[in-house]
């Protein structure tokens, strides 16, 4: 297996811990089924924030986004190159069509956002934001996109068709991760005692009683799914994420996970770590340095 120590892309980054949990609070987004293919990564001396990783997005038009303390990035550009506006993107979501993102979080500073954001969108990829709902009210830090609109957790677990209005859903439990795909309404919420899911868009829930306890999860497609454990332990699942395989390891302290439908059986896994970006493409058996040269 790769050393994922050694790759070239540098996400400075430590991993926020939850206040009272075991798992990290943040926000991982799954993508949108786009090829998986491996973009060009910017190297090393890529001038990426000293700041936390909430989010790991791959884009349909093959972008590699961070979503960061310090805003957003593409790390696809050669040196890495901010997108938009310096906000703490605590929660965010690149899992939808034509470049529209969903974020959530702190105003940077010198901003007249309100604080928390509440939930923001870009239909441009990053460059600018809108106001859609919550603004000074929630601090989203999980959220995904859905077929049937989004879900999110900002101390109490709500669903919106519009990302307007929103109602409270029925849950015990406090997700460190929400992933969905925007062409299902499965969703996987991880927590400490083990990965809860629904299949309604997060409006009623089950536990995967024999499903590993994990920390990141993403969709690749409607069907395939990606786990990630504390300890790096990868597992996957064919059948959004009722059942569960384990595979390889990841040697680093992950922050993100994304995940793309791959060009032939096995979805190709991105995940940001502690020392870099790393990419599987035999479905989380090995992983090396996201890095195409």
């Amino acid at each position: 297996m790769s050393n994922p120590s050694r790759p070239r892309v540098r996400a400075t980054a430590v991993l926020a811990a939850g206040a009272g949990l075991v798992l990290a609070l943040s926000a991982c987004s799954p993508p949108s089924g786009a090829a998986g293919t491996s973009p060009a990564i910017s190297n090393g001396s890529s001038p990426l924030p000293d700041a936390h990783v909430h989010g790991l997005s791959i884009s349909t038009t093959g972008q590699v986004l961070l979503a960061t303390h310090d805003g957003l990035f593409d790390i696809t550009k050669q040196p890495a190159a901010k997108i938009g506006p310096t906000n703490d993107l605590m929660g965010f979501t690149g899992g939808t069509d034509h470049g529209v993102l969903y974020a959530s979080g702190h105003p940077g500073e010198g901003s007249d956002l309100a604080d928390p954001l509440g939930l923001i969108r870009s239909t441009d990829a990053g460059k600018t934001w809108e106001t859609l709902s919550r603004q000074g009210e929630s601090d989203f830090h999980a959220l995904t996109a859905t077929k049937s609109g989004i879900v999110g957790f900002d101390g109490a677990l709500r669903t919106s068709p519009d990302g307007k209005t929103w109602t409270a859903a029925a849950a015990d439990f406090v997700p460190a991760i929400l992933a969905g795909n925007p062409t299902s309404d499965t969703v996987l919420a991880t927590t400490p005692q083990g990965i809860h899911r629904s299949t309604d868009g997060g409006k009623t829930w089950n536990t995967v009683d024999s499903g590993p306890v994990v920390q990141f999860a993403a969709f690749a497609s409607p069907a395939e799914a990606v786990g990630i454990e504390p300890d790096g332990t990868v597992h996957t699942s064919a059948d959004a994420g009722a059942t569960w395989t384990r595979k390889g390891k990841i040697d680093d302290t992950v922050q993100a996970v994304a995940a793309v439908k791959g060009v032939e059986t096995n979805p190709t896994i991105w995940a940001a770590t502690a020392s870099g970006v790393v990419i599987s493409t035999d479905g989380g058996v090995t992983f090396g340095p996201a890095d195409a040269s």
